[in-house]
């Protein structure tokens, strides 16, 4: 089969289908019959076809020249007309994926917004307002916001401080100002920096209401999306209205009513037009300019407000020269008072007595606001003149009625400085203020005040402890030892009655803190707090009835409803009132003769007991009348010894300081159960306690420390030649023998 190919042709090789047709050709027997009648085509078209069958053969090169330049023309042209077409194709294929992109991105940022149909303006933050006996504030907790005002009460400059400062456009605007936005932008551009923003004030209200204060993009879209619908859903001046009574002003203070009380000490009813301008200038910055931290800056920013409003025509230039430099402002001191330690264990037990606070509350308490700045300022001066001295950075005090209401509470020096409560939450060993609970574990066991016990050396499986003064007196009457704080006295009367005796005694009266019952359990070697051992001492002032040391009386929401209301202590007798008549008959003998000298209230029977820890790491006085009862406690929060600072020293001195002023003008009363009571009640286990005398050995050479009376029959116990009835009469008439 001839293929029609010219010699030296060039003949490309075939693989696979095309090798296998190769060879096959159709020939006139294959064509169907009368094809031969079909006229004949011309030789062109047979040359054409002969042609065709030569195969795939391309064409010789120099033939397709000038077809190639021909193409390339074409596709010149074409090109031109792609590059301007395809521009304005991709210019809308790309606006519109920008429109997709924008939606996109507010269907995002607002599916991370609570539903909008559901969206409301959340309560005012709950605020505590504690309150004195008197009913004065003492103290207030939370975020300080001041009562909701209308805008129609505000003077009108007021508001319109804002709008020049804040937001110029807000009456024309729509949630989002793009002019605003634009000349922020350039102001940016030109001082390379973000020094103006765009928001508006519905934009700052959308964000004070609902969102965070993180600085995102996703933020400032949300806030965005809350602005336009905020003002879809309220009022221009619902919205201003709004702002100013939620806006921060610094110190706490949200609402323009809070922070004129904060800062000026009135309303905002009453604010001046520069006042007012201080105010709108705060909210820039309210924790860099709030004026009771930086009045200087407050100032400077307060005359720019100025400059503005006179700018906006909202005041003349002459109003406006007038209130410059002359803001008339009162600033009231940040609280960092004492009073702050009565605050935070409040704000310790509202939980339990109330429950979570959904909304503001008044809570009434039992503080007396004269009895606390006394307080105050008699832990404070003396440590202010002793501290360097005796090596004391700290002290506290409480104060409380018989009946547990807590009058004062002092829990540091400085509350600024350190808000640990030193009166409540730390725990020391009160060293011989303990002593009491052993003494009265020995009366309840049947001993007496002139029970005689020696006070000498003794050893307890190795332990060797000594008195203050590392003097023994030898015997000496239970009244002595306690007065003197003999140390190995209270020993051996521990060891007597029993270790564990004497924490049952502790426990019932009121001590709550873990006690070990061992034989150093006497010189108060186990920890305790204040609060707790004031509150024991409570039933010796009161006749024997446990209390519960407390603060709270009401608590009330600001509308008024009664949310707690404090019941009386059940009447339950811990103490005989036997015992208590002799203890308080002892521990009178400590501020007479004792270890507390010091501690006196002109015309009050008065009682107590000292307390030094081991190296003079913690000084005590826990003192008592009919009508207070008065602990106070100095020492280094690091438990670090002091330079000899005893029980009877320093704390003997704050006490006596604080309670002259408690006691004046109120009504002289004697400390329940006279000696005489118990005397006549006791008799039968008084006589059972007699036995011979043993007169103390000779006192060593005075050097400055207490020494005991000299040993008479009042300080012995009588013979039992003597009898009852003279021992009686010893005891009710003081008898000459």
């Amino acid at each position: 089969m001839a293929w029609g190919k010219k010699k030296g042709g060039r003949k490309e090789p075939l693989f696979g289908l095309p090798a296998a047709l190769a060879d096959l050709r159709l020939t006139a027997a294959d064509r169907i019959p009368g094809g031969e009648d079909k006229p004949k085509k011309s030789a062109k078209a047979s040359a054409k076809r002969k042609s065709e069958d030569a195969g795939d053969e391309p064409p010789p090169r120099e033939r397709k020249a000038p077809a190639g330049r021909s193409g390339a023309k074409r596709r010149s042209k074409s090109r031109g007309g792609f590059s301007l077409g395809r521009l304005v194709y991709w210019g809308a294929v790309l606006g519109l994926w920008g429109v997709i992109a924008v939606i996109g991105i507010v269907i995002y940022v607002g599916a991370h917004l609570p539903p909008i149909q559901s969206l409301e303006i959340p309560k005012r933050p709950p605020t505590i307002q504690i309150v004195g006996i008197d009913g004065s504030m003492l103290a207030q907790r939370g975020e300080m916001a001041g009562a909701n005002i209308a805008l129609k009460d505000l003077p009108p400059y007021l508001p319109k401080a804002f709008i020049a400062i804040e937001d110029r456009r807000f009456y024309s605007h729509f949630g989002i100002d793009p002019v605003g936005i634009l000349r922020a932008l350039v102001t940016n551009v030109l001082h390379r920096g973000v020094s103006q923003g765009g928001s508006t004030l519905t934009q700052q209200l959308a964000k004070n209401l609902f969102l965070t204060q993180e600085r995102t993009m996703q933020r400032k879209l949300q806030e965005a999306e809350l602005a336009i619908w905020l003002e879809r859903k309220h009022s221009k001046n619902e919205i201003l209205e709004l702002y100013l009574n939620r806006v921060y002003f610094g110190s706490g203070a949200y609402g323009v009513e809070a922070a004129a009380q904060k800062y000026f000490g009135k309303s905002a009813k009453n604010v001046t037009i520069a006042e007012a301008a201080m105010l709108a200038g705060l909210v820039k910055s309210p924790s860099r300019l709030a004026p009771n931290r930086n009045p200087e800056g407050a100032e400077a920013r307060a005359q720019i407000v100025l400059a503005a409003m006179a700018d906006a025509k909202f005041i003349t230039d002459a109003q406006a020269k007038a209130s410059i430099g002359h803001p008339s402002y009162e600033v009231k001191p940040v609280g960092a008072g004492t009073v702050n330690y009565v605050a935070d264990w409040i704000g310790e037990v509202l939980d339990d007595l109330v429950g979570q606070i959904d909304e503001s509350i008044k809570v009434e308490t039992t503080i007396d606001p004269r009895l606390q700045s006394v307080a105050e300022a008699a832990i404070i001066d003396e440590l202010a003149a002793k501290s360097v001295k005796f090596n004391v950075s700290q002290g506290a005090l409480v104060a409380m009625a018989p009946d547990g209401a807590v009058r004062a509470m002092v829990g540091g020096r400085n509350y600024s400085e350190s808000q640990y409560n030193r009166a409540v939450t730390a725990k020391r060993q009160p060293g011989s203020s303990f002593k009491p609970f052993v003494y009265l574990t020995a009366l309840e066991q049947g001993l007496t005040p002139d029970t005689v016990r020696q006070d000498a050396p003794i050893e307890v499986k190795g332990w060797r402890p000594e008195n203050y003064t590392h003097e023994y007196f030898g015997a000496v009457t239970l009244t002595q030892a306690l007065a003197m704080s003999l140390n190995t006295v209270a020993i051996r009367l521990g060891l007597e009655v029993g270790p564990k005796n004497v924490v049952r005694t502790a426990h019932r009266l009121g001590i709550s803190s873990k006690l070990e019952p061992n034989a150093s359990i006497a010189l108060g070697t186990s920890e305790v707090s204040m609060v707790e051992l004031v509150g024991a001492y409570a039933p010796f002032a009161n006749g024997g009835l446990a209390v519960t040391p407390h603060v709270v009386t009401r608590i009330r929401t600001l509308s008024g409803k009664l949310l707690y209301m404090r019941q009386p202590d059940e009447r339950n007798q811990v103490i005989d009132p036997r015992y208590v008549g002799m203890m308080n008959t002892m521990m009178r003998e400590t501020l007479i003769n004792g270890t507390a000298k010091k501690a006196e209230i002109p015309g009050w029977p008065a009682a107590g007991k000292t307390g030094t820890s081991q190296d003079y790491r913690d000084a005590w006085f826990i003192g008592y009348t009919a009508n207070l009862v008065t602990g106070v406690w100095l020492g280094n929060d690091d438990n670090s010894p002091t330079k000899k600072a005893t029980g009877g020293g320093l704390p003997v001195e704050v006490w006596t300081r604080f309670m002259r002023t408690a006691h004046e003008g109120v009504p002289v009363a004697a400390l329940p159960n006279s000696q005489a009571s118990w005397g006549l009640s006791n008799l039968a286990q008084a006589a059972s306690q007699v036995s011979p005398p043993t007169a103390p050995g000779p006192a060593p050479a005075n050097n400055g420390s207490y020494r005991p009376p000299s040993p008479t029959r009042a300080n012995v116990r009588p013979e039992a030649a003597a009898g009852l009835d003279g021992w009686l009469m010893d005891r009710l008439f003081g008898g000459n023998r």
